[in-house]
Protein backbone atom coordinates (compact mmCIF):
# COMPACT_ATOMS: atom_id res chain seq x y z
CA UNK A 1 0.00 0.00 0.00
CA UNK A 2 1.46 3.45 -1.26
CA UNK A 3 1.39 6.24 1.10
CA UNK A 4 3.29 9.55 1.57
CA UNK A 5 4.85 11.22 -1.58
CA UNK A 6 7.80 9.71 -3.01
CA UNK A 7 9.69 8.71 -6.15
CA UNK A 8 9.65 5.23 -7.93
CA UNK A 9 11.62 5.84 -10.54
CA UNK A 10 14.38 8.02 -12.40
CA UNK A 11 11.87 9.09 -14.69
CA UNK A 12 8.82 10.59 -12.29
CA UNK A 13 12.44 12.03 -10.49
CA UNK A 14 13.50 14.40 -13.58
CA UNK A 15 10.07 14.87 -14.16
CA UNK A 16 9.07 18.38 -15.31
CA UNK A 17 6.28 18.09 -13.38
CA UNK A 18 4.75 15.19 -11.93
CA UNK A 19 1.48 16.42 -10.90
CA UNK A 20 -1.74 16.59 -13.35
CA UNK A 21 -3.08 19.58 -10.68
CA UNK A 22 -0.17 21.61 -11.52
CA UNK A 23 -0.55 21.33 -14.73
CA UNK A 24 -4.14 22.19 -15.06
CA UNK A 25 -3.07 25.14 -12.73
CA UNK A 26 -0.30 26.57 -14.71
CA UNK A 27 -2.69 26.44 -18.06
CA UNK A 28 -5.41 28.57 -15.82
CA UNK A 29 -2.10 30.96 -15.02
CA UNK A 30 -1.04 30.93 -18.82
CA UNK A 31 -4.79 31.44 -19.75
CA UNK A 32 -4.80 34.24 -17.00
CA UNK A 33 -1.63 36.16 -18.54
CA UNK A 34 -2.88 35.60 -22.20
CA UNK A 35 -6.11 37.81 -21.11
CA UNK A 36 -4.76 40.37 -18.91
CA UNK A 37 -3.38 42.87 -21.36
CA UNK A 38 -7.16 43.20 -22.33
CA UNK A 39 -8.59 43.27 -18.59
CA UNK A 40 -6.00 45.78 -17.38
CA UNK A 41 -5.31 49.46 -17.14
CA UNK A 42 -2.57 50.76 -18.31
CA UNK A 43 -1.01 51.94 -15.32
CA UNK A 44 -1.55 47.78 -13.70
CA UNK A 45 -0.32 46.63 -17.51
CA UNK A 46 2.90 48.60 -16.78
CA UNK A 47 3.57 46.36 -13.46
CA UNK A 48 3.01 42.95 -15.28
CA UNK A 49 5.69 43.95 -18.08
CA UNK A 50 7.69 44.91 -14.81
CA UNK A 51 7.22 41.82 -13.25
CA UNK A 52 7.89 39.41 -16.48
CA UNK A 53 11.17 41.23 -17.42
CA UNK A 54 12.24 40.72 -13.63
CA UNK A 55 11.42 37.34 -13.47
CA UNK A 56 13.32 36.64 -16.98
CA UNK A 57 16.46 38.23 -15.17
CA UNK A 58 15.43 36.46 -11.00
CA UNK A 59 15.81 33.34 -12.93
CA UNK A 60 18.95 34.12 -14.87
CA UNK A 61 20.76 35.13 -11.17
CA UNK A 62 19.14 31.32 -9.77
CA UNK A 63 20.99 29.59 -11.81
CA UNK A 64 24.08 30.72 -10.61
CA UNK A 65 23.12 32.07 -7.29
CA UNK A 66 20.12 29.42 -6.25
CA UNK A 67 21.66 26.88 -8.05
CA UNK A 68 25.45 27.03 -8.15
CA UNK A 69 25.66 28.95 -4.77
CA UNK A 70 27.54 31.63 -6.53
CA UNK A 71 27.03 34.81 -4.72
CA UNK A 72 27.05 37.95 -6.96
CA UNK A 73 26.26 41.45 -5.84
CA UNK A 74 27.21 42.96 -9.79
CA UNK A 75 24.11 41.36 -11.62
CA UNK A 76 23.47 44.82 -12.78
CA UNK A 77 26.42 44.82 -14.67
CA UNK A 78 25.31 41.94 -16.75
CA UNK A 79 21.91 43.67 -16.95
CA UNK A 80 23.10 46.55 -18.03
CA UNK A 81 25.56 45.21 -20.92
CA UNK A 82 22.64 43.64 -22.50
CA UNK A 83 20.44 46.45 -22.53
CA UNK A 84 23.59 48.63 -24.48
CA UNK A 85 24.49 45.65 -26.51
CA UNK A 86 20.57 45.84 -28.01
CA UNK A 87 20.45 49.74 -28.01
CA UNK A 88 23.62 49.97 -30.22
CA UNK A 89 23.08 46.69 -32.68
CA UNK A 90 19.21 47.85 -32.91
CA UNK A 91 19.43 51.90 -32.50
CA UNK A 92 22.69 52.65 -33.57
CA UNK A 93 23.60 50.11 -36.69
CA UNK A 94 19.63 49.11 -37.34
CA UNK A 95 20.47 45.34 -37.04
CA UNK A 96 17.29 43.49 -36.80
CA UNK A 97 15.64 43.02 -33.71
CA UNK A 98 16.60 39.53 -33.48
CA UNK A 99 19.63 40.20 -33.61
CA UNK A 100 19.86 42.91 -31.30
CA UNK A 101 18.35 40.16 -28.53
CA UNK A 102 21.26 37.57 -29.51
CA UNK A 103 23.57 40.00 -29.06
CA UNK A 104 22.17 41.12 -25.55
CA UNK A 105 22.61 37.56 -24.74
CA UNK A 106 26.02 36.94 -26.44
CA UNK A 107 28.11 40.31 -25.26
CA UNK A 108 27.34 39.63 -21.10
CA UNK A 109 28.08 35.90 -21.75
CA UNK A 110 31.51 36.77 -23.04
CA UNK A 111 31.82 39.81 -20.26
CA UNK A 112 31.00 37.04 -18.14
CA UNK A 113 34.12 34.99 -18.56
CA UNK A 114 36.31 38.26 -17.86
CA UNK A 115 34.86 38.20 -14.46
CA UNK A 116 34.03 34.52 -14.07
CA UNK A 117 37.28 33.28 -15.02
CA UNK A 118 39.26 34.96 -11.79
CA UNK A 119 36.71 34.33 -9.80
CA UNK A 120 36.73 30.43 -10.02
CA UNK A 121 39.10 30.06 -6.99
CA UNK A 122 36.84 32.91 -5.08
CA UNK A 123 33.97 31.85 -2.51
CA UNK A 124 31.46 33.71 -0.63
CA UNK A 125 32.08 37.41 0.23
CA UNK A 126 35.38 37.53 -1.68
CA UNK A 127 33.57 36.68 -4.82
CA UNK A 128 30.47 38.88 -4.30
CA UNK A 129 32.76 41.83 -3.89
CA UNK A 130 34.56 40.89 -7.21
CA UNK A 131 30.93 41.02 -9.08
CA UNK A 132 30.26 44.26 -7.58
CA UNK A 133 33.46 45.65 -8.51
CA UNK A 134 32.98 44.25 -12.38
CA UNK A 135 29.67 46.39 -12.14
CA UNK A 136 31.16 49.85 -11.22
CA UNK A 137 33.72 48.74 -14.03
CA UNK A 138 31.62 48.14 -16.69
CA UNK A 139 29.61 51.48 -15.52
CA UNK A 140 32.90 53.34 -16.32
CA UNK A 141 33.52 51.60 -19.77
CA UNK A 142 30.36 52.10 -20.68
CA UNK A 143 30.86 56.01 -20.22
CA UNK A 144 33.99 56.51 -21.83
CA UNK A 145 33.44 54.61 -24.97
CA UNK A 146 31.28 57.67 -26.01
CA UNK A 147 31.72 56.86 -29.61
CA UNK A 148 29.61 53.35 -29.30
CA UNK A 149 27.77 53.85 -26.49
CA UNK A 150 26.99 58.32 -26.61
CA UNK A 151 28.63 58.02 -22.62
CA UNK A 152 25.85 59.72 -20.43
CA UNK A 153 23.26 60.83 -23.19
CA UNK A 154 22.51 57.15 -23.40
CA UNK A 155 20.85 55.90 -26.83
CA UNK A 156 16.99 56.17 -27.62
CA UNK A 157 15.02 52.66 -28.05
CA UNK A 158 11.85 51.96 -29.68
CA UNK A 159 9.87 48.76 -29.94
CA UNK A 160 10.64 46.02 -32.00
CA UNK A 161 9.03 45.12 -35.16
CA UNK A 162 9.80 40.93 -35.19
CA UNK A 163 9.10 38.86 -38.31
CA UNK A 164 6.20 41.23 -39.44
CA UNK A 165 4.71 41.37 -36.11
CA UNK A 166 4.82 45.06 -34.47
CA UNK A 167 4.78 45.12 -30.39
CA UNK A 168 4.58 48.79 -30.36
CA UNK A 169 1.67 48.79 -28.33
CA UNK A 170 1.66 47.84 -24.35
CA UNK A 171 -0.25 44.76 -24.48
CA UNK A 172 1.99 43.27 -27.63
CA UNK A 173 4.79 44.39 -25.63
CA UNK A 174 3.40 42.53 -22.69
CA UNK A 175 3.27 38.93 -25.12
CA UNK A 176 6.75 39.75 -26.22
CA UNK A 177 7.80 39.69 -22.73
CA UNK A 178 5.20 36.95 -21.84
CA UNK A 179 6.78 34.30 -24.35
CA UNK A 180 10.68 35.27 -23.05
CA UNK A 181 9.80 34.98 -19.50
CA UNK A 182 8.12 31.84 -20.21
CA UNK A 183 10.94 30.65 -22.78
CA UNK A 184 13.55 31.21 -19.49
CA UNK A 185 11.14 29.23 -16.78
CA UNK A 186 10.80 26.46 -19.39
CA UNK A 187 14.35 26.27 -19.94
CA UNK A 188 15.76 26.93 -16.30
CA UNK A 189 13.72 24.14 -15.55
CA UNK A 190 15.02 21.50 -17.69
CA UNK A 191 18.76 22.79 -16.73
CA UNK A 192 17.86 22.11 -13.27
CA UNK A 193 16.97 18.48 -14.13
CA UNK A 194 19.71 18.30 -16.46
CA UNK A 195 23.23 16.28 -15.87
CA UNK A 196 24.60 20.15 -15.64
CA UNK A 197 22.43 21.21 -13.54
CA UNK A 198 22.34 18.30 -10.93
CA UNK A 199 26.46 19.44 -11.21
CA UNK A 200 25.41 22.69 -10.43
CA UNK A 201 23.62 21.49 -7.15
CA UNK A 202 26.41 18.83 -6.10
CA UNK A 203 28.56 21.99 -6.31
CA UNK A 204 26.73 24.31 -4.25
CA UNK A 205 26.03 21.80 -1.57
CA UNK A 206 29.63 20.71 -1.27
CA UNK A 207 32.37 21.32 -3.74
CA UNK A 208 35.07 19.02 -2.12
CA UNK A 209 32.62 16.04 -2.37
CA UNK A 210 31.46 17.27 -5.81
CA UNK A 211 35.27 17.13 -6.90
CA UNK A 212 35.84 14.05 -6.30
CA UNK A 213 32.48 12.70 -7.31
CA UNK A 214 34.55 13.93 -11.02
CA UNK A 215 32.75 16.97 -11.86
CA UNK A 216 34.79 19.57 -13.01
CA UNK A 217 34.57 22.79 -11.38
CA UNK A 218 35.80 25.38 -13.17
CA UNK A 219 34.17 24.50 -16.06
CA UNK A 220 30.56 24.47 -14.44
CA UNK A 221 31.12 27.70 -12.29
CA UNK A 222 32.34 29.40 -15.69
CA UNK A 223 29.08 27.39 -17.44
CA UNK A 224 26.79 29.13 -14.67
CA UNK A 225 28.09 32.41 -14.94
CA UNK A 226 27.54 32.57 -19.10
CA UNK A 227 24.19 30.95 -18.99
CA UNK A 228 23.42 33.44 -16.17
CA UNK A 229 24.73 36.47 -17.79
CA UNK A 230 23.29 35.29 -21.60
CA UNK A 231 19.36 35.30 -19.67
CA UNK A 232 20.08 38.44 -17.41
CA UNK A 233 21.51 39.93 -20.32
CA UNK A 234 17.76 39.66 -22.74
CA UNK A 235 16.34 40.83 -19.19
CA UNK A 236 18.14 44.05 -19.81
CA UNK A 237 17.28 44.71 -23.07
CA UNK A 238 13.67 43.70 -22.66
CA UNK A 239 14.11 46.38 -19.89
CA UNK A 240 16.00 49.17 -21.95
CA UNK A 241 12.90 48.93 -24.29
CA UNK A 242 10.02 49.39 -21.87
CA UNK A 243 12.52 52.13 -20.40
CA UNK A 244 13.06 53.17 -24.17
CA UNK A 245 15.96 54.93 -23.35
CA UNK A 246 19.20 52.89 -21.93
CA UNK A 247 21.85 54.98 -20.15
CA UNK A 248 23.99 53.93 -16.81
CA UNK A 249 21.72 55.89 -14.61
CA UNK A 250 18.51 53.80 -15.73
CA UNK A 251 20.19 50.75 -13.88
CA UNK A 252 20.78 51.37 -10.53
CA UNK A 253 22.85 49.08 -7.93
CA UNK A 254 19.69 48.70 -6.23
CA UNK A 255 18.21 46.29 -8.90
CA UNK A 256 21.59 43.75 -7.88
CA UNK A 257 19.67 44.00 -4.29
CA UNK A 258 16.38 43.48 -5.87
CA UNK A 259 17.45 40.29 -7.84
CA UNK A 260 19.38 39.08 -4.79
CA UNK A 261 15.90 39.64 -2.84
CA UNK A 262 13.56 38.03 -4.77
CA UNK A 263 15.20 35.02 -4.27
CA UNK A 264 15.84 34.75 -0.75
CA UNK A 265 12.09 36.03 -0.89
CA UNK A 266 10.97 33.56 -3.03
CA UNK A 267 13.28 30.83 -2.01
CA UNK A 268 16.68 29.72 -3.06
CA UNK A 269 17.55 27.58 -5.82
CA UNK A 270 13.66 26.91 -7.14
CA UNK A 271 12.16 28.57 -10.35
CA UNK A 272 9.08 28.76 -8.55
CA UNK A 273 10.42 30.57 -5.67
CA UNK A 274 12.24 33.26 -8.22
CA UNK A 275 8.89 33.94 -9.82
CA UNK A 276 6.71 34.16 -6.27
CA UNK A 277 9.74 36.45 -5.31
CA UNK A 278 9.28 38.86 -8.23
CA UNK A 279 5.35 39.24 -7.70
CA UNK A 280 6.02 40.18 -3.94
CA UNK A 281 9.20 42.26 -4.12
CA UNK A 282 8.26 44.17 -7.54
CA UNK A 283 4.27 45.24 -5.92
CA UNK A 284 5.66 45.54 -2.30
CA UNK A 285 6.72 49.11 -2.75
CA UNK A 286 3.11 50.35 -4.24
CA UNK A 287 1.50 48.06 -1.94
CA UNK A 288 3.18 49.73 0.97
CA UNK A 289 2.24 53.27 -0.58
CA UNK A 290 -1.67 52.26 -0.98
CA UNK A 291 -1.65 51.19 2.53
CA UNK A 292 0.09 54.27 3.67
CA UNK A 293 -2.31 56.89 1.63
CA UNK A 294 -4.98 55.77 3.23
CA UNK A 295 -4.24 57.50 6.34
CA UNK A 296 -2.21 60.50 5.36
CA UNK A 297 -1.66 62.34 1.45
CA UNK A 298 1.66 63.35 3.12
CA UNK A 299 2.69 59.92 3.24
CA UNK A 300 1.67 59.20 -0.50
CA UNK A 301 3.25 61.98 -1.51
CA UNK A 302 6.66 60.80 0.47
CA UNK A 303 6.84 57.40 -1.43
CA UNK A 304 6.55 59.64 -4.49
CA UNK A 305 9.99 61.59 -3.89
CA UNK A 306 11.32 59.50 -2.37
CA UNK A 307 10.93 56.56 -3.46
CA UNK A 308 14.22 54.91 -4.35
CA UNK A 309 15.14 55.31 -0.40
CA UNK A 310 11.80 53.23 0.77
CA UNK A 311 12.47 50.77 -2.07
CA UNK A 312 16.33 50.25 -0.06
CA UNK A 313 14.39 50.27 3.20
CA UNK A 314 11.86 47.94 2.23
CA UNK A 315 14.13 45.29 0.32
CA UNK A 316 16.50 45.48 3.55
CA UNK A 317 13.43 44.54 6.04
CA UNK A 318 12.00 42.11 4.00
CA UNK A 319 15.14 40.21 3.50
CA UNK A 320 15.76 40.36 7.70
CA UNK A 321 12.30 39.14 8.33
CA UNK A 322 12.76 36.45 5.90
CA UNK A 323 16.45 35.66 6.69
CA UNK A 324 14.89 35.14 10.43
CA UNK A 325 11.58 34.08 10.57
CA UNK A 326 11.30 32.06 7.35
CA UNK A 327 15.00 30.60 5.70
CA UNK A 328 13.43 29.07 2.53
CA UNK A 329 11.51 31.85 1.24
CA UNK A 330 7.66 31.93 0.14
CA UNK A 331 8.22 28.09 -1.25
CA UNK A 332 9.69 26.82 2.19
CA UNK A 333 6.01 28.18 3.86
CA UNK A 334 4.11 26.81 0.51
CA UNK A 335 5.45 23.67 1.48
CA UNK A 336 4.92 23.45 5.07
CA UNK A 337 1.05 24.88 4.96
CA UNK A 338 0.41 22.10 2.35
CA UNK A 339 2.12 19.25 4.52
CA UNK A 340 0.40 20.91 7.67
CA UNK A 341 -3.07 20.61 5.57
CA UNK A 342 -2.03 16.77 4.44
CA UNK A 343 -1.18 15.15 7.86
CA UNK A 344 -3.58 17.67 10.02
CA UNK A 345 -4.25 16.98 12.76
CA UNK A 346 -0.58 15.05 13.21
CA UNK A 347 2.28 17.74 13.23
CA UNK A 348 4.46 15.84 11.25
Amino acid sequence: MRTGDYKQSYGELVALIDSPPVWLWSAVLLLALIAAPYLLNSYALSFLMIILITVTGALGLNILTGYTGLISLGHVGFLVTGAYAYAVLVSKYHMPPLVGFLGAGIVPALASLIVGAPSLRLKGLYLAITTLAFSFIINTVILEMRWLTNGARGIQVQRPEILGISFDSDAAFTYLCLAIAALTLFATLNIRRSRVGRAFVAIRDNDTAARVMGINLHAYKLFAFVTSAFITGIAGALYGIYLSFVSVEGFPFLLSIEALAILIVGGLGSALGAVLGTVLIVLLPEATRLVFSLFSAQMDATFTTGAQELKSMLYGLVIILFLRFQPRGLLGAWHDIKRAWVHWPLRY
